[in-house]
């Protein structure tokens, strides 16, 4: 069943409940969201507030994708720039799908709305966005039309001895 998407749905506490469910559930599936398993909701919880008061601050708009029980099961968030010199590209952050729709395609479901927000924008050029090396997600990103544009060795430190690489991805909209 395909997700449906929405930009820059109303938050509500339901909508709050499910970005954190979905956020948890990556995370501890190891997924490469900004945390390490285990982790908690209330761990997650100040960086969706602090999403949230990007929004709200209209530096950042949300995608959501829900699935055909009206669940959040894909999330995005595009990121405008404020320096005056990068407003003709975005950043995409938090890009995630659930553990239990993984392998139907969702993900490049997700990145093509991603994509078509981006394009509503006006004088936005291309998305970027970085990865955690190591888990093939260069690849991933590769098969969505994103082009390696840079990687940083052993910048992301996931434990002790066990660093990764943080690769940034470009996709040219133009």
């Amino acid at each position: 069943m395909p997700l449906t998407f929405t930009l820059d749905p109303a938050v509500t506490p339901a909508l709050r409940d499910g970005i954190l469910d979905l956020w948890t559930d990556v995370s501890n599936a190891g997924g490469a969201v900004g945390f390490v398993p285990p982790v908690t909701r209330e761990e997650i919880r100040p960086e969706l507030v602090r999403q949230f008061a990007s929004m709200a601050e209209g530096r950042s708009r949300l995608l959501v994708g829900r699935d055909d029980e009206g669940r959040v099961a894909a999330t995005a968030f595009l990121t405008l720039n404020t320096h005056h010199l990068m407003t003709h590209w975005i950043w995409l952050y938090t890009v995630m799908v659930h553990p239990r729709h993984q392998g139907e395609g969702h993900g490049r479901d997700l990145m093509a709305a991603a994509e078509r927000a981006a394009r509503t924008l006006d004088g936005v050029e291309a998305i970027r966005l970085a990865c955690r090396g190591g888990l093939g997600l260069e690849r991933f990103y590769a098969s969505c039309g994103y082009k390696e544009v840079g990687r940083v060795p052993d910048a992301i430190r996931v434990a002790p001895g066990d660093d990764r690489d943080d690769v940034i991805m470009l996709l040219p909209l133009t």
